[in-house]
């Protein structure tokens, strides 16, 4: 059994699909395919459907119409390993239209929710120190993009002199 993850677009699948691929590690378009006749949101001949992965993950871009929105309730979720891997992905979403927001958290222009997450904070607030948890967690809500270094500093805790 194989899965999907089908995403709705008002006409703008395979601009978002390509950006995807250029951006993002293991990522291809894999087919584009055309409406063999007209449909409530367009007409036979342009995009209907985009086959696509990011990052590995399967996924079909619908050009639906003005219908649906993406909403927060939706995100990928990409691990970074360094400020750098973190700064070219946040960069590359909301240079390009998006819009930053909290934790981690951007949005593409098309409405696509990002999570650019290092995996050092993953790993520190999904540890079995809860403490650390703690600051490094505070340390993340006062942040937009994540600053690993920040992660870092409160991962370790306060220094003695």
């Amino acid at each position: 059994m194989t899965g999907t993850i089908c995403l709705w677009f008002d006409g703008t699948a395979e601009e978002a699909a390509r950006f995807y691929a250029r951006t993002f590690p293991d990522s291809a378009v894999t087919g584009v395919h055309r409406a063999p006749g007209d449909y409530p949101a367009g007409k036979q001949g342009q995009v209907l459907t985009v086959e696509f992965t990011v990052v590995g993950i399967p996924c079909l871009g619908l050009n639906g119409g003005p219908a649906f929105k993406h909403s927060e309730a939706f995100s990928f979720q990409i691990l970074t390993a360094d400020q750098a891997e973190t700064d070219r992905y946040w960069n590359a979403i909301v240079g390009n239209g998006g819009a930053e927001s909290a934790c981690g958290w951007c949005k593409d222009r098309w409405g696509l929710s990002w999570q650019i997450t290092p995996r050092v904070l993953m790993e520190a607030v999904s540890g079995s120190d809860q403490a650390v948890a703690k600051r490094v967690f505070d340390a993340m809500m006062t942040m937009k993009k994540i600053d690993v270094a920040a992660i870092e500093a409160a991962r370790r805790g306060p220094q003695r002199a």
